[in-house]
C-alpha cells in the first residue's frame, strides 16, 4: 500500500516550505535575546491565526459539500424525466403507425383545396376577363383622344391581368394554355403599338414640343418611365418574363431623339459641296444646333428626370453626326476653298464662341471630351487634298504669269525699270505674293498645313524656274533665226536676271519661321541654273557680235595696222552699257564673263593657224599688234571696272612673250613658266603657238613637248580656265593615196 505522501507529494513539499519559512522567520525574529520576552505574545497571535484560518477552511469545505449533493440530486431528477419522455414518445409512435391508414384520405382533401382556391381565384377575375375586349375598346379610343396616361393605365392594367395569368400557368406546367390566353389577350399587341407610335412622334417633335407645349412630351416621358420600373422589376425577379417584355422604351427613346437630330440635319438632299454651297450649309448647321441646344438646356432639361443626361447625349449625338457627316462630305471630290471652309470650320468656327463655345451654352455644354470633329488620320487626309488643290492652282497661275511674261519680251518697247533704272518685270512679285498668299491662309488652319503648303510652293518654285530656263532657251533658238525678235532681246534677258535676283532674295520670307529662313539647296541651284542660262545667252549675243570681228585675226592686213580692236572695244562697250541695267553682283559677273569671252575669242583666232611670220621682222610686228591689242582691251576693262588681277587678258601678254622670245634654245623654260601659270594649256596649244613664231626646228619643238610631258600640271580650284575652252584645228596629214598604190 502506497503512504499519503506518496499520493500527494504536492503537499508535502508544501508543508517543507512552509516549515523552512517559519524556521527562517523564528530565526531572524527570535535572534536577539531580547526579543526572547515577547515569545508569549508571538505564540498567542499565531495560536489566534492558525484558528481564523480553520474556520475559513471548514466554511468552505462545507458550502463546497452542500452544492455537490445539491447538483447530484439535480441528476437524479432529469433521468428520471428523459426515461418519462422516451416513454411517452414510443408511446406517440406505435399510435403514429396505426393511424398511418387514415391519413391517405387527407391527400384527395387537399388536391379538392387546390382546385377550390384556383376557382376562387378565377371567380374574382371572371368580372375583369369578360370586360377585357371593352378595356380594349375604351382603351383605344383614349389613345385616338391623345389621353395618353389614362389609356397607359388601362393598358398597364390588362397587362397585369395577362402576365398573372400566364405566371400562373407557368409555376403549374400549363404552358399549352398559354397559347389560349395569349389569343384573348391579342389585343394587347395592336393597344402596345399605337401608343408607341404616338409617343414616338412625341418624342420626334420634342424640340418643338418643349417650346409650345411641354405637357404632351413629358406626358411621354412619364409613360416611358413607367415602363421602365415594369422592366426592372420583371428582370429582377427573373421567374417568369411576360411575352413583349423588356420593352426597352428608355433606349427607344435615346434612339428615336437621336435619328430625329440626325435626319433633321445630315440625311437632307445632296448638297452642293463648292465653295458658296457649302458656306452656306455649314452657316446654316451653326446656326441650328447653337439654337437646339438652348432649347434642349433651358427647356426639355426640366422635362426629363435629370438620369437621363439630355444635354449630354443630345450633344453627343450632334458631334457624332457631324463627325460622320464631314467625312461624307470629304469623300466629294471639293475644290481648295471647300477643302479650307471645312478645315477651318472643324477646327477653329465649331469651339468658337459663336457654336459649341457659346455663351448661352457655357458651362452646361463641353466638348472637349468627345475627341476631334475630324481624326487625326482624316485631318491629315484633307491637308494633303487641300494642298493638291492649291498646288494645281499654283501651277495654272504660274503658267500664265510666264505666257505674259514671254509676251511682253515681243512689244516694241523696252521693260519696265526700278527708281535705280535697273530693267524688271512684275513676274518675281507676282510669284512671290501667290505662294505667300497660299502660305498665310494654310497658317489659319493649322502649323502643318501652313508646313505642307510652304514645303509645295518651294516645290512649284523650282519647277517655274525650270520652265522659265526652257522658255529661255526656246526664245534663244527664235532668236538666232532672226536676232531682230524681240527687238529688245537683250534688255528683256536682263530684266530676266534681276527677276532672278529678286527670287531668290525673296524666296526666305516664304518661311513660316523667322528664325529658320534658309533656302534649300535644290531650290538654291534652280536660281543658279537660271542665272548662268540667262548669262550665257546674253554672252551668246556678243560673240555673235565680235566673230565677225575675231575672223580677221590673224592676217597681214592687220598687222600693219586695222582699227580692229577699236571695232570690238566699241562692240564690248555697248554691251556692258547695257549689262549697266543690272544689278551689281550679276553685273560683275558678266563684266567678268565677257573678259574671258573676248580673251579667249581672241586666244582661239591666233591659234587657226591663219598666218605663220616668215621673219624676225614679221614676228617683232605680231609681237607689237599683240601689245597694242592686248593693253587697249585690258585698259577698256579696267575703265569699265575690272580689276586687272580679274581680268585673263593677261594671257595674251604671256603668250606674247613665247613670241617675243628671240632664240628659240630658250623656249624650254620659257613654256614651262607659261604652262606653270596656266595649267590647262595642252601640247596642241603650245605646238600652234610654235608655228606661230615660224623659227622653231623640229629639235627644239621635241625637248618642248618632253619637257611638259616631265612637268603634268593639276589644276588648282580656284583657277578660270581659258585654254581648255579653245579647240585646235587638226594638222593636216600628209595623204598619199592616188589612183594607184602607194610606191
Amino acid at each position: 500500500a502506497s503512504s499519503p505522501d506518496d499520493e500527494w507529494p504536492e503537499a508535502e513539499k508544501a508543508e517543507k516550505l512552509a516549515r523552512g519559512a517559519a524556521l527562517k522567520w523564528a530565526s531572524g525574529v527570535f535572534y536577539c535575546p531580547e526579543k526572547l520576552e515577547g515569545l508569549g505574545q508571538y505564540r498567542s497571535r499565531e495560536t489566534q491565526r492558525n484558528s481564523s484560518i480553520q474556520s475559513r477552511l471548514k466554511s468552505t469545505v462545507q458550502s463546497y459539500l452542500e452544492g455537490v449533493s445539491a447538483g447530484l440530486e439535480q441528476l437524479r431528477s432529469a433521468a428520471q424525466e428523459v426515461q418519462s419522455v422516451c416513454q411517452d414518445l414510443g408511446a406517440a409512435q406505435w399510435a403514429l403507425l396505426d393511424s398511418a391508414d387514415r391519413f391517405q384520405g387527407l391527400q384527395q382533401m387537399r388536391t379538392l383545396m387546390a382546385e377550390h382556391v384556383q376557382l376562387a381565384s378565377v371567380v374574382q377575375v371572371l368580372p375583369q376577363l369578360f370586360s377585357v375586349h371593352e378595356v380594349f375598346s375604351h382603351t383605344l379610343q383614349l389613345l385616338r383622344g391623345q389621353h395618353l396616361l389614362e389609356a397607359h393605365a388601362e393598358l398597364m392594367m390588362m397587362e397585369h391581368l395577362r402576365d398573372d395569368i400566364l405566371s400562373q400557368l407557368h409555376l403549374r406546367g400549363l404552358s399549352s394554355a398559354q397559347a389560349t390566353v395569349l389569343s384573348y389577350f391579342g389585343g394587347l399587341q395592336e393597344l402596345n403599338e399605337s401608343l408607341a407610335k404616338q409617343l414616338w412622334d412625341i418624342v420626334g417633335s420634342s424640340l418643338q414640343l418643349v417650346r409650345e407645349d411641354p405637357v404632351l412630351f413629358v406626358t411621354a416621358v412619364r409613360i416611358i418611365e413607367r415602363e421602365e420600373k415594369i422592366d426592372d422589376t420583371l428582370l429582377l425577379e427573373a421567374t417568369f418574363l411576360p411575352p413583349g417584355r423588356p420593352k426597352g422604351w428608355r433606349q427607344k427613346f435615346y434612339h428615336v431623339l437621336q435619328e430625329t437630330i440626325t435626319g433633321a440635319h445630315f440625311h437632307a438632299a445632296r448638297m452642293d459641296a463648292e465653295g458658296p454651297g457649302l458656306a452656306r450649309h455649314l452657316a446654316a448647321l451653326q446656326k441650328d444646333i447653337v439654337s437646339e441646344l438652348r432649347v434642349v438646356k433651358d427647356l426639355m432639361v426640366q422635362c426629363v428626370p435629370a438620369h437621363y443626361n439630355i444635354l449630354s447625349v443630345c450633344t453627343a449625338t450632334y458631334h457624332q453626326a457631324l463627325t460622320s457627316h464631314l467625312q461624307d462630305i470629304l469623300r466629294e471630290d471639293l475644290d481648295k476653298q471647300a477643302l479650307f471652309l471645312l478645315l477651318e470650320w472643324a477646327l477653329h468656327v465649331y469651339h468658337s464662341p459663336e457654336m459649341m463655345g457659346h455663351p448661352d451654352l457655357l458651362p452646361e455644354v463641353d466638348v472637349s471630351a468627345l475627341g476631334p470633329l475630324m481624326s487625326p488620320e482624316l485631318m491629315e487626309l484633307t491637308e494633303r487634298k487641300y494642298v493638291v488643290k492649291v498646288k494645281a492652282s499654283v501651277l495654272v497661275w504660274m503658267q500664265r504669269t510666264l505666257e505674259v511674261e514671254f509676251k511682253e519680251w515681243f512689244r516694241e518697247e523696252e521693260p519696265e525699270t526700278d527708281h535705280e533704272g535697273f530693267f524688271q518685270s512684275a513676274l518675281p512679285v507676282i510669284v512671290i505674293q501667290m505662294l505667300n498668299e497660299n502660305i498665310q491662309v494654310a497658317s489659319l488652319i493649322t502649323d502643318s498645313l501652313q508646313q505642307k503648303v510652304y514645303n509645295m510652293a518651294l516645290e512649284e518654285l523650282e519647277a517655274f524656274l525650270g520652265r522659265l530656263r526652257e522658255a529661255l532657251v526656246q526664245c534663244g533658238k527664235e532668236h538666232q533665226k532672226d536676232r531682230t525678235i524681240p527687238k529688245y532681246y537683250v534688255s528683256y534677258l536682263l530684266a530676266m536676271l534681276n527677276n532672278n535676283l529678286a527670287l531668290s532674295s525673296s524666296v526666305s520670307s516664304l518661311h513660316p519661321d523667322t528664325a529658320h529662313r534658309e533656302v534649300p539647296t535644290s531650290l538654291r541651284a534652280a536660281l543658279d541654273r537660271m542665272q548662268k542660262k540667262a548669262c550665257q545667252l546674253l554672252l551668246e549675243e556678243l560673240l555673235l557680235d565680235l566673230q565677225p570681228l575675231c575672223l580677221q585675226l590673224p592676217f597681214r592686213k592687220w598687222l600693219s595696222g586695222s582699227q580692229l580692236v577699236s571695232s570690238m572695244c566699241e562692240v564690248i562697250d555697248k554691251y556692258v552699257k547695257d549689262f549697266s541695267r543690272v544689278k551689281k553682283p550679276v553685273f560683275t559677273l558678266l563684266l567678268m564673263e565677257s573678259e574671258l569671252l573676248v580673251a579667249s575669242q581672241y586666244l582661239r583666232a591666233l591659234m587657226q593657224k591663219k598666218m605663220v611670220c616668215k621673219s624676225e621682222e614679221e614676228r617683232g610686228q605680231l609681237c607689237d599688234r599683240l601689245l597694242q591689242d592686248a593693253t587697249q582691251l585690258r585698259e577698256l576693262f579696267c575703265g569699265l571696272g575690272l580689276d586687272r588681277s580679274q581680268q585673263s587678258l593677261e594671257a595674251v601678254f604671256a603668250l606674247r612673250e613665247l613670241i617675243c622670245l628671240k632664240d628659240p634654245a630658250l623656249l624650254s623654260l620659257e613654256v614651262l613658266g607659261f604652262i606653270t601659270k596656266y595649267p590647262d594649256v595642252s601640247d596642241e596649244h603650245i605646238s600652234t603657238l610654235l608655228d606661230l613664231r615660224g623659227d622653231v626646228s623640229k629639235e627644239v619643238r621635241h625637248m618642248v613637248l618632253e619637257m611638259m610631258a616631265q612637268h603634268p600640271q593639276v589644276l588648282p580650284e580656284s583657277y578660270r580656265p581659258i585654254f581648255s575652252t579653245i579647240l585646235v584645228p587638226a594638222p593636216e596629214l600628209p595623204f598619199c593615196l592616188r589612183k594607184g598604190k602607194c610606191a
